[in-house]
């Protein structure tokens, strides 16, 4: 391992991590609060980034390539929430259908295969190259950092009204909430327009980051890595008595630590960037499997707990006999 090497990418990973982190909190909606796997996620991630770059192209400001990319990411989540609300497809067959559709989509929109607008030329939000080594106001990592916190504080302030409450309840009892009179479908289709509007302005981030490009492929595997970002944040951070905010930000920490360990893993000299799928799979196996480790470990504790307080039991009873 080169640690220089390993030094120099930790900003970069945690500007990666950070508008990932993005995208694996509009997956932590869907997968926790709507209890469903969305499966569009691999697709909006790059209608956002082609989204964004074409609207660059076309002359508008980052702003509003940016509320662009949201809004086409907010009709891709409508489309795969009508499909099981209203045409009764089973949810994860709907992801699926919506995502092999936004392939077409995409390729439509960017007119091939990838598109890439020059940073010189076009004024981008974020880039690599202000990770470091610029004033405080230009870092990518500062300003992301701003935007996210944001972002957070809407969403906070959104599932606290009346109609963040009923999607929140939809999710965790739809019998419940169809016998209290809110529309479980309507709010499914909301919830996965909010999801799906959350990934695409992350692909819109990830677009300007990787120095204004978008690629067809460059949404593959978004859906496991945002469940990974999700699963390490709940094991490492988040605990029953936490907030809806700090909850956000715990899946945010995820994010970046899985950035970070990606990172760490390629300073590897026997490592390269090709590995990167196999590295990805290894993490997010071993973050699925760790909460079942842990409840394990913690079901063999109370096991030897009880045994021991069964001996000292017997042990006190046999001794009171004796005695007597």
């Amino acid at each position: 391992m080169n640690i220089l090497t390993l030094i120099n990418a930790l900003p970069g990973a945690a500007a990666q991590g950070l508008i990932w982190g993005i995208m694996a909190i509009g997956v932590y909606l869907t997968f926790r609060i709507l209890d469903v796997a969305d499966l569009t996620v691999d697709g909006t991630m790059c209608t956002g980034g082609a989204v964004c770059v074409m609207m660059l192209m076309s002359g508008h400001s980052v702003w509003v390539s940016m509320l662009a990319a949201t809004g086409a990411g907010m009709l891709a989540g409508l489309a795969t929430g009508i499909f099981p609300t209203f045409m009764g497809i089973p949810a994860i067959l709907a992801g699926i259908l919506t995502q092999l559709g936004l392939y077409s989509a995409n390729l439509k929109i960017m007119g091939k295969a990838n598109q890439a607008v020059n940073g010189n030329k076009f004024d981008l939000l974020v880039s690599l190259r202000n990770v470091k080594g610029v004033p405080f106001y230009q870092n990518t990592i500062l300003i992301v950092a701003v935007f996210i916190v944001v972002l957070i504080a809407i969403l906070y302030w959104f599932f606290g009204t009346e109609l963040g409450c009923s999607l929140r309840s939809t999710g965790c009892n739809p019998n419940m909430s169809r016998a209290q009179g809110i529309n479980t479908n309507v709010c499914k289709v909301l919830g996965l327009m909010i999801s799906n509007a959350l990934v695409a302005l992350s692909g819109s981030l990830i677009a300007q980051l990787d120095y204004g490009s978008a690629l067809v492929t460059m949404g593959q595997g978004t859906i496991v890595i945002g469940l990974a970002s999700v699963i390490i944040g709940e094991v490492i951070f988040i605990r029953k008595d936490m907030n809806f905010a700090l909850k956000l930000l715990a899946i945010l920490a995820g994010a970046v630590i899985y950035r970070t360990v990606i990172a760490c893993a390629l300073t590897f000299s026997f490592l390269k960037a090709t590995d990167l799928k196999i590295i990805t799979a290894v993490i997010v196996a071993f973050a699925l499997a760790l909460p079942v480790l842990q409840q394990k470990s913690a079901e063999r504790k109370l096991r030897r707990e009880n045994a021991k307080k069964y001996d000292a039991l017997i042990t006190q009873a046999l001794g009171g006999e004796t005695h007597a």
